[in-house]
C-alpha cells in the first residue's frame, strides 16, 4: 500500500489537508453539488486573477465524460522554481500548503478573490486524483497529486496505480513551447469518498457564472465544453458556450434588467483608503509583527431604474460575488437613501411628498444594480466569501455614491434631467403607495375577523382556525363555484370565486391593482397585506389553491393569478404554500360483466388517455364511447369535483415553485409585460410546440 511508504516529508505535507478531508464543510461549505461547484469556481477564480492582473485573456474549462474537469489559462503559470523556504517548487507549495500563493502582502496581486490561500490546495486535498501542467521558460512541466500527495501515476484515471515521492518532489518536463507562451492547466478528478453520490456539476450554474465573470472582466473570453454524455445534443455534439464582453458592469446591468428603463445606465467610479493593522512577517526576526498599511479601495458601481417594481442588485468584491452582501451592500444602500431622502426633502413641494421620509425600499424599488469593489486583502466572513467584513469599505462605497449621484442631479443635459426628476417622482409614488398599503393593513388587522365587513361577501370561509390546517380555494366563476360548495370540505377548505380574467399586474401600477376589484378581495382574504409589507405570518390559509378550467382560458386565468402572487405576495409561493389544482381532462367508464357497477377512471392527459384505451382494448374491456372531455369544472357534478380535485385523499396539486428569482422574473416580464417585440418573437419560435388540441377553435 502507498501509505507504508510515507514519510516524514509526506506527513508534514498531508498534516494541513488532512484537515481538510476531515471537516470539508468547514473549506467549502457542503459536499454535495455546491460543493462541487465550489471547488470548480476556486480552480477557475485562480485564473481569473491572472486576467485581472493583466495576464491573458482567455479561460477554457472542460467537462469530460469520466466526471473530471480540466481549467486552462493563458496566464503568466504557476511559479516552477523553488520557494526557499519551503525548499518545494511553487507548483507543489500552490498547491499542497494551505495559505501558501501570490496574494499575500501585495507581492502578486494588486487585487484577488482567492485571499484566504487556501483554494487550489484544498480542491486538490479533496481529489482523488489532480494534474497540473504549466508552460513556462519555454517548457511545460508537469506533476500529479492523489489527496494532495504529490507523486506519479501510472495511467490516466484516478483509479492507476500510484507511486509518492519518497525524499524529494520533482516536477516532470513533458514537453517545450514557444518563446512567451505560458499558462496553467489543471485537470482534477473530485473524490467519491468525500463528496454525495448525487453531486454533480451543474451546467447552467457554471454558464451562469462564467456569463458573469464575462461581464466583470471586460475583455476576458471564457469558454465552456460540455462532453458528458447527458449534455450532447441528438447529433452527439458537446455544446459550447463563449462568453465575452467590453462594456464591463453597464452591459452586465442591460442583462439582468428585466422592465423598461426609466433611466439610462448611471456609471459611478471612485476610489478611497483607509488604514488597516494586520500581521506582518518581519524579515529581521522571522516573527509575525502588527503594522498598520495603508489599503485603497476602488468602487465601481452601474445602477438603472425601470418602470417596474422589482429589485435585483448584485454585489462582488474582487469579482467574487457576494450574495449575503456586506459591508459594501450597506454602503450603497446607505449612500443612496441618505442622497434621495435629501433630494426628496428639498423638492418636497413640487413633489407634493409632504413631511414624510421614504425609505430603502421606496428608493430601491426597479433598480437593478452591480456593486464592485476592489481591494487588496479584503476581510470575508467565512472561507465561501459570501459577505464582506472590511469595515472601512462602507463609508468609503457610501461616498462614492452620493458623489456620483450629486454629479448626476447637478448635470445641465436636458435628458438626464428628465431622467432624474422621473425618478424622484417614481419614488414618491412608492412612497404613498407603501403607507396607504400599511394603513390598508393595520385597518383589516384592527378589524375583528369575525366581522364579515372586512372580507369579501362573496368569500365562503372555512370553520377551522387553524392556519396550518385550512386551504383557500380561488375558483373560477359562479358555475364552478356552485359545484365546488358541495363538493368542499367545509371545515377547512374556503372558497373564493372570481369573475373571469384579473388584471394583469404585471402592466399595471400598485394604485391600478388596489383598485381592481378581483385583486383587492384576493388580498384582503389572505389577510397578510401586499408587496413589502407582506407578513406571511399573518396569512389566514395555510394553502391557496388556484382552482381553473382545464382550457387555454383557464390556464391563462392561472396565469394571472401567479403573476399577482409573484408581484405582490411572493413570500407564499417561496415558502411552497401556493398550488395550483389538478383537475381531470377526460372520465371514462369501463363496463363490468354482469351486475357488478361499471368502474370510473379519470385521466389528466391526452397520453394518458390513449394509454388506458389501448390497455382496455388489449384486455378486452368495453367502454362507454363518447368518451367525455372536461372543458370547464362546472361540467363536473360536486360528488366528481370533490373526488378528483378538492378530497386530500385523492386529488392531485402542482406545487408552484420558485428556484431561480431573477430567471421567473424574466419569464413573467418576457409573458405578461408591456413590451409586446420579444413576447411576439417567442410565440413565433415556439409555435411548433403548441397543442392544438388544447385549444377550443
Amino acid at each position: 500500500m502507498a501509505e507504508a511508504s510515507y514519510s516524514a516529508r509526506h506527513l508534514t505535507v498531508l498534516e494541513g489537508l488532512e484537515a481538510v478531508r476531515k471537516r470539508p464543510g468547514m473549506y467549502i461549505g457542503t459536499t454535495d453539488s455546491r460543493g462541487l461547484m465550489h471547488c470548480l469556481w476556486e480552480i477557475i477564480d485562480n485564473s481569473v486573477d491572472e486576467a485581472l492582473a493583466g495576464y491573458g485573456e482567455e479561460i477554457g474549462i472542460q467537462l469530460h465524460t469520466d466526471g473530471s474537469v480540466t481549467v486552462s489559462d493563458k496566464g503568466r503559470g504557476v511559479p516552477v522554481d523553488v520557494e526557499p523556504k519551503s525548499g518545494l517548487t511553487g507548483v507543489e507549495l500552490v498547491f499542497t500548503k494551505l495559505h501558501a500563493g501570490g496574494k499575500f502582502g501585495g507581492g502578486g496581486y494588486a487585487s484577488s478573490g482567492g485571499l484566504h490561500g487556501v483554494g487550489a490546495s484544498v480542491v486538490n486535498a479533496l481529489s482523488s486524483r489532480l494534474d497540473v501542467e504549466v508552460d513556462r521558460d519555454g517548457k511545460t512541466w508537469a506533476m500529479s497529486f492523489r489527496h494532495g500527495e504529490p507523486g506519479r501515476f501510472d495511467g490516466d484515471s484516478p483509479d492507476s496505480p500510484f507511486t509518492p515521492f519518497e525524499d524529494a518532489s520533482t516536477l516532470t518536463q513533458i514537453g517545450k513551447v514557444k518563446k512567451g507562451v505560458t499558462g496553467t492547466r489543471v485537470r482534477y478528478w473530485a473524490d467519491p469518498q468525500i463528496f454525495l453520490s448525487t453531486a454533480r456539476f451543474e451546467p447552467d450554474s457554471l454558464v451562469a457564472r462564467a456569463r458573469q465573470t464575462a461581464f466583470l472582466v471586460p475583455g476576458l473570453a471564457i469558454e465552456i465544453t460540455d462532453e458528458r454524455a447527458e449534455s450532447l445534443d441528438e447529433a452527439g455534439v458537446a455544446p459550447v458556450h463563449r462568453f465575452q464582453y467590453e462594456g464591463g458592469i453597464s452591459e452586465f446591468v442591460e442583462y439582468l434588467a428585466v422592465d423598461a428603463p426609466l433611466t439610462s445606465v448611471w456609471r459611478v467610479t471612485d476610489e478611497g483608503t483607509f488604514n488597516e493593522t494586520v500581521p506582518v512577517m518581519d524579515e529581521a526576526s522571522g516573527a509575525l509583527v502588527s503594522r498598520e498599511v495603508e489599503r485603497r479601495c476602488e468602487v465601481d458601481v452601474a445602477m438603472r431604474w425601470g418602470t417596474g417594481y422589482d429589485t435585483e442588485i448584485q454585489s462582488f468584491v474582487n469579482i467574487i460575488s457576494t450574495p449575503k452582501g456586506g459591508t459594501h451592500m450597506s454602503g450603497f444602500e446607505q449612500g443612496l437613501t441618505k442622497f434621495f431622502r435629501k433630494q426628496i426633502e428639498q423638492n418636497a413641494r413640487k413633489l407634493k411628498a409632504g413631511s414624510d421620509k421614504p425609505d430603502k425600499d421606496d428608493i430601491l424599488t426597479g433598480l437593478t444594480a452591480v456593486v464592485t469593489v476592489r481591494l487588496p486583502e479584503p476581510q470575508f466572513e467565512g472561507q465561501t466569501k459570501e459577505v464582506l467584513g472590511t469595515a472601512a469599505v462602507r463609508q468609503i462605497v457610501s461616498r462614492a455614491i452620493s458623489k456620483g449621484l450629486e454629479e448626476r442631479y447637478n448635470s445641465t443635459k436636458r435628458d438626464e434631467k428628465a431622467q432624474a426628476a422621473s425618478l424622484l417622482e417614481k419614488m414618491v409614488a412608492e412612497m404613498k403607495s407603501r403607507i396607504a398599503l400599511r394603513a390598508q393593513r393595520d385597518t383589516a388587522r384592527r378589524k375583528s375577523t369575525l366581522e364579515s365587513s372586512s372580507l369579501p361577501a362573496k368569500l365562503i370561509d372555512c370553520r377551522s382556525k387553524n392556519v396550518a390546517d385550512t386551504e383557500l380555494f380561488i375558483v373560477e366563476g359562479d358555475s364552478a363555484l356552485g359545484t365546488a360548495r358541495p363538493a368542499r370540505d367545509s371545515e377547512f377548505q374556503a372558497l373564493l370565486p372570481i369573475r373571469g380574467k384579473i388584471l394583469n399586474v404585471q402592466k399595471a401600477s400598485v394604485a391600478e391593482m388596489l383598485n381592481n376589484a378581483e385583486c383587492s378581495s384576493i388580498i384582503k382574504v389572505i389577510g397578510a397585506g401586499s408587496g413589502r409589507d407582506f407578513d406571511i405570518d399573518s396569512a389566514r390559509y395555510g394553502k391557496v389553491i388556484l382552482m381553473s378550467d382545464a382550457d387555454v382560458d383557464g390556464a391563462h386565468i392561472r396565469t394571472l393569478l401567479l403573476t399577482l402572487f409573484f408581484r405582490y405576495m411572493r413570500p407564499m409561493i417561496e415558502a411552497g404554500r401556493v398550488y395550483a389544482a389538478v383537475p381531470p381532462l377526460h372520465r371514462v367508464i369501463v363496463q363490468n360483466a354482469g351486475r357488478k357497477p361499471n368502474d370510473v377512471i379519470y385521466t389528466y392527459s391526452e397520453k394518458q388517455l390513449q394509454d388506458l384505451l389501448a390497455d382496455l382494448r388489449k384486455r378486452g374491456k368495453k367502454y362507454l364511447e363518447p368518451i367525455q372531455r372536461y372543458k370547464g369544472l362546472g361540467e363536473m357534478d360536486a360528488d366528481q369535483l370533490a373526488e378528483t380535485t378538492m378530497d386530500r385523499e385523492h386529488r392531485m396539486l402542482r406545487r408552484v415553485q420558485m428556484q431561480d428569482a431573477h430567471s421567473a422574473s424574466q419569464v413573467f416580464e418576457l409573458l405578461m409585460g408591456g413590451d409586446v417585440a420579444p413576447r411576439k418573437e417567442f410565440i413565433i419560435e415556439n409555435a411548433d410546440d403548441l397543442d392544438r388540441e388544447r385549444i377550443d377553435a
